[in-house]
C-alpha cells in the first residue's frame, strides 16, 4: 500500500537557520527556496511547499511579528496538513507561546523550529530539526510545537536553556510531546489542546505588548513600580525568589505591588526558578502578595506568562477578568497538559 504523502508549508522568517556571516556578523540572508532546497529529499513522505514571510534575526521579532505570523498560518493551514514555521532560537519560545494562545481549536500541527548553526554550515543541526519538525506533522501531534533536538514540546513549555548545545530547549515543568528516535517518533501525547466537536479554528490575536518582566534581586527598589506605571505599562510580570518570595523589610516591595494592583494594573507573580510551581500560600511573604491582589503564575514559563498577560490585556483590561483568563489552562500553559482527545 503506498502511504500517503503530507502537504506542508514551510513558513519562514529568518533566524540562524537562514544566516550567513556578513561585515557585522552572522545575519539572516538565506531564502526560502535555499533552506528547502537544502532539506529536500530527507523526508519522501511529505510535499513541501515554501513562503518566505519574514526574515529577522529573532531578537528583533516582536509581538506584531508574533500577530503576521500567526495570521499567515491562519490563512494557509486549511490548504495544508501542518505548517513547519522557521524561527531564529532566541525569541522562538515567546513566538511558539504566542501561537499557542493566538491559534485556537488546532486540530493541525504548527511547528516550528530553528537551528544553532546556519543550514549551509557543515555539521549544522538545521536539517535534523527540519526532520523533527516535519516528522510531528507526518504523526499528527496537533497545536502548536517547539521541535529541536529531536525532542518535541509543546509551545507553552518550551524554554531556552542553552546558548551553543544543539539541545538548546528544555520542556519545563510538563513532559514532552514526542520524542525523534531510530525508530521514528514516538508519541507522547496527540494534542497540546482539547477541541469540542465540530469548533472551528479560531485567529485571537489581539494583544497589548505593554507588559514588563521584572527579575527581583536583593535590593531591589520599591519606587520601580512607580516609574513602570509612569511608563505606561499596563502589565507586570514578575520573576520572585522560589516559591514566591519579594522582599518587604527594609525595601517593602509589597506596598508598591499593592499600589500598582489597587490601580488596575494586573501583576503575575512566577518564580525564577526554571523548574516547580510557585505557590504564594506557603510563605508569610507569599500571602502578603496575594493580599496585594496578585495573580499567581503557578507552573507556567516565564516566556508564556508574559505572552498570556499581553494576551489578556488584549481582551480586557478588568484585572478580575484576566484573572479568571490566567485561571483557565488554554493550551497546556498551566497545571501540565489538560486532558487530550486521541
Amino acid at each position: 500500500m503506498t502511504k500517503k504523502t503530507s502537504k506542508i508549508l514551510l513558513l519562514t522568517t529568518g533566524g540562524t537557520i537562514a544566516s550567513r556571516p556578513g561585515e557585522g556578523g552572522l545575519a539572516p540572508s538565506i531564502g526560502a527556496k535555499e533552506i528547502l532546497d537544502a532539506f529536500e529529499g530527507s523526508c519522501p513522505e511529505a510535499a513541501i511547499s515554501y513562503e518566505e514571510l519574514l526574515n529577522l534575526d529573532s531578537a528583533n521579532v516582536q509581538p506584531e511579528h508574533w500577530q503576521i505570523i500567526a495570521r499567515r498560518v491562519f490563512e494557509r493551514l486549511s490548504e495544508y496538513d501542518g505548517i513547519v514555521v522557521t524561527h531564529g532560537t532566541d525569541t522562538m519560545a515567546y513566538t511558539a507561546a504566542a501561537l499557542s494562545f493566538m491559534l485556537r481549536n488546532l486540530r493541525k500541527s504548527v511547528v516550528l523550529t530553528g537551528s544553532q548553526m546556519p543550514i549551509d554550515e557543515p555539521g549544522t543541526d538545521a536539517i535534523s530539526n527540519l526532520h523533527t519538525a516535519v516528522s510531528v506533522v507526518l504523526c499528527g501531534i496537533a497545536g502548536v510545537t517547539l521541535a529541536f533536538d529531536r525532542l518535541v514540546i509543546n509551545g507553552v513549555r518550551a524554554v531556552k536553556s542553552s546558548t551553543v548545545d544543539f539541545g538548546a530547549f528544555e520542556s519545563v515543568n510538563a513532559p514532552p510531546m514526542g520524542i525523534l528516535r531510530a525508530d521514528g517518533m514516538s508519541v507522547l501525547s496527540r494534542s497540546t489542546v482539547r477541541v469540542e466537536d465540530g469548533a472551528n479554528v479560531i485567529l485571537d490575536s489581539a494583544l497589548c505588548p505593554d507588559v514588563f518582566l521584572l527579575k527581583l534581586v536583593p535590593g531591589t527598589k520599591p519606587e520601580i513600580f512607580q516609574t513602570l506605571l509612569d511608563m505606561g505599562y499596563r502589565g507586570i510580570v514578575i520573576e520572585a525568589f522560589g516559591l514566591g518570595g519579594v522582599h518587604c523589610e527594609g525595601r517593602d516591595l509589597i506596598a508598591g505591588i499593592k499600589k500598582i494592583s489597587d490601580a488596575g494594573i494586573p501583576v503575575v507573580v512566577c518564580s525564577q526558578c526554571l523548574h516547580g510551581p510557585s505557590d504564594l500560600s506557603v510563605y508569610e511573604v507569599g500571602t502578603r502578595l496575594l493580599d496585594a491582589g496578585v495573580i499567581q503564575g503557578a507552573d507556567m514559563t516565564t516566556e508564556s506568562a508574559v505572552v498570556k498577560l499581553m494576551w489578556a490585556l488584549g481582551k480586557t483590561k478588568d484585572r478580575s477578568e484576566i484573572a479568571k483568563i490566567f485561571a483557565a489552562n488554554y493550551a497546556g500553559e498551566s497545571g501540565g497538559l489538560p486532558p487530550l482527545k486521541h
